[in-house]
């Protein structure tokens, strides 16, 4: 070997630890790149089993006081025993404080957590505390429609008052409704709710009807024509105005729940106030929870969120769970072991469905089914 091939061999072996360095330090920015975009933010949030709550129990206020979460005066009340839980969802996240791409990818592996994009749970423009405002309302209504619809089921005479709240732009009602009246009847008879409305002017046909209002204590007749519009997709004969529902109630009955808002809780409360009016223990000591909107006629409606309250009934020791028909859907094979899935539109139905279980006969309820 000359020596100009020993000079070549060491060059060589020269370059060696420089390549291998040079591809170390190529690895080590690439993983450092990585690690970094795995806590960069996600346009995502993810939505969560939250809290859940016993209706015919006790909860701890804003105030660190105890107190029964419902709460009837005026009428005989009777002892209660089981549970009637509330369930409830959180959400993860929001266009202030997003998740990363290592929560995301750790949700992915969790059947009780789902990702949403994040429009879809806060639209461009709202706010975490504008969302939580509109859920706190949302979340009071449901309150007054479940108390009307419990008394209602028991029998109850509860009268409605619908108010105007606001009126659409170009609407058919403009100068003829203002926002504070109070609609107390239509065609000369008495309402009961806004979809008792609703189905007084569908009946009409696009012909006027014929309205009294309460404004400002003055009665007065007033006639409306109403228009097409499209209302959820379809279109229908309205008025043009939006209304709120209050009901005037022959006993007193409070619900207590502090940071928890929406509409989903509706029928759990009223099962919860028809337990404490009742005689026995509805729930004949089972643990039963559910969830479902509520309207005063009793109709029990479609929620968000389903497959996590599931998941939480399941985890706070739940064996039966009551679900708005129309939510079976998303439902079938998203089940927790051992919990039984009962799927009703009405509230007389879920009451039956309560029965049936304290009297050890939920093998006959239905079952939810997909499509």
């Amino acid at each position: 070997m000359t020596s100009d091939d020993h000079a070549a061999e060491a060059t060589t072996r020269a370059r060696l630890p420089r390549r291998t360095v040079a591809g170390v330090s190529a690895f080590g920015v690439a993983l450092a790149l990585l690690v970094v975009s795995c806590f960069l933010p996600t346009d995502y949030v993810l939505e969560e089993p939250g809290p859940v709550y016993n209706t015919i129990g006790e909860v701890t206020t804003a105030d660190d006081e105890i107190v029964p979460l419902i709460s009837v005066s005026g009428a005989d009340t009777y002892d209660t025993s089981g549970a009637l839980d509330l369930t409830t969802v959180q959400v993860r996240g929001d266009r202030e404080h997003r998740i990363s791409w290592v929560q995301l990818a750790l949700a992915w592996f969790d059947r009780s957590t789902a990702i949403l994009p994040i429009d879809s749970v806060y639209p461009q423009g709202e706010t975490a505390e504008q969302r939580d405002a509109e859920n706190a309302v949302m979340m009071t209504d449901s309150q007054s429609a479940a108390s009307a619809a419990a008394l209602l089921q028991l029998g109850y005479d509860v009268p409605a008052q619908l108010t105007v709240a606001g009126l659409v732009d170009g609407s058919p009602a403009e100068g003829i409704l203002q926002e504070g009246d109070v609609i107390t009847a239509a065609g000369g008879e008495a309402l009961e709710s806004t979809d008792d409305l609703r189905s007084r002017i569908a009946d009409l046909d696009g012909a006027p009807v014929a309205l009294t209002i309460d404004r400002d204590g003055e009665e007065q007749q007033v006639e409306v024509t109403p228009t097409k519009q499209e209302i959820d997709g379809s279109e229908s004969w309205a008025l043009g105005v939006s209304l709120t529902e209050s009901y005037d109630l022959p006993i007193d009955v409070t619900i207590q729940l502090d940071d928890v808002g929406g509409p989903s809780a509706g029928m759990m409360f009223a099962l919860g106030i028809i337990d404490e009016l009742t005689p026995g223990e509805m729930t004949g000591g089972e643990h039963i929870a559910g969830t479902g909107t509520i309207t005063a006629d009793g109709a029990v409606g479609a929620i968000g969120g389903i497959r996590q309250k599931l998941y939480g009934a399941s985890r706070d020791g739940a064996d039966y769970f009551i679900a708005p028909a129309s939510n079976c859907d998303e439902v079938v094979g998203h089940i927790p072991d051992g919990l039984q899935v009962t799927p009703v539109s009405t509230l007389d139905e879920a009451e039956q469905a309560v029965e049936a279980i304290a009297d050890g006969n939920a093998d006959s309820l239905p079952a939810c089914t997909a499509g």
